[in-house]
């Protein structure tokens, strides 16, 4: 399945620091992983976030998103956010963010 290379590219633009980042194609589009762990991705449309499993249910209340559970199962810790809920730069950073401080929190693979 393509994913949306726009959104790959405005996420990228926001995974740099201090840290490694690798992409590699998973879950049917594109993952960032940074230190080893993903944090965020592309698949389709939607952007994919790893929140983990203290702020799962807490970010699932945020508008746009929902489990992601793209094998009919859903993953506990990663959500989907449909295109609306990252439109805006100051949505998409706010995603981001909670993807790259779950990665972070990890020790480095």
């Amino acid at each position: 399945m393509p994913f949306d290379e726009a959104l790959a590219q405005r996420t990228r633009s926001l995974i740099r620091g201090d840290y490694a980042v690798e992409e590699k194609r998973m879950f049917g589009g594109l993952a960032f992983m940074v230190n080893g762990h993903m944090c965020s991705g592309i698949s389709g449309q939607d952007l994919m976030v790893r929140v983990g499993p203290d702020i799962f249910e807490q970010a699932l209340k945020r508008p746009h998103a929902r489990p992601m559970d793209f094998t009919g199962r859903p993953l506990r810790g990663f959500v989907y956010v449909s295109p609306e809920g990252c439109r805006t730069s100051a949505k998409l950073n706010g995603w981001v963010k909670l993807g790259l401080d779950f990665a972070l929190s990890l020790p480095p693979k």
